[in-house]
């Protein structure tokens, strides 16, 4: 099983265009045994500390198997929509990981 940690940033005045873009790909994780753990849009007061830019949205997000989540991420419907990522998100920072017992 991996995990993977995105904080997403966006480009001012894109949410729409982001929402339309998660829409269509949040549905399309289950094909490739993963579930969207976790879907976060956090306010200013969340915050306990930040030394860094705020995220617009944090996911965490499981697949069985790293293969899994290669294959989702090269899913032809996905790539249909990419061009509302491209267009609404400015950048994102992706953590893979493993749960810790």
């Amino acid at each position: 099983m991996i995990y993977i940690t995105q904080l997403i940033y966006i480009n001012e005045g894109q949410e729409e265009a982001f929402n339309e873009f998660e829409s269509f790909a949040i549905p399309i994780i289950s094909n490739y045994k993963g579930e969207l753990i976790l879907r976060v849009r956090p306010s200013t007061e969340s915050y306990i500390h930040a030394t860094e830019e705020k995220p617009y949205e944090i996911h965490l997000i499981k697949f069985e198997s790293e293969q899994d989540f290669q294959e989702f991420m090269l899913n032809d419907e996905r790539k249909k929509y990419l061009h509302l990522k491209e267009r609404s998100i400015r950048e994102s920072f992706l953590v893979k990981g493993e749960k810790l017992q």
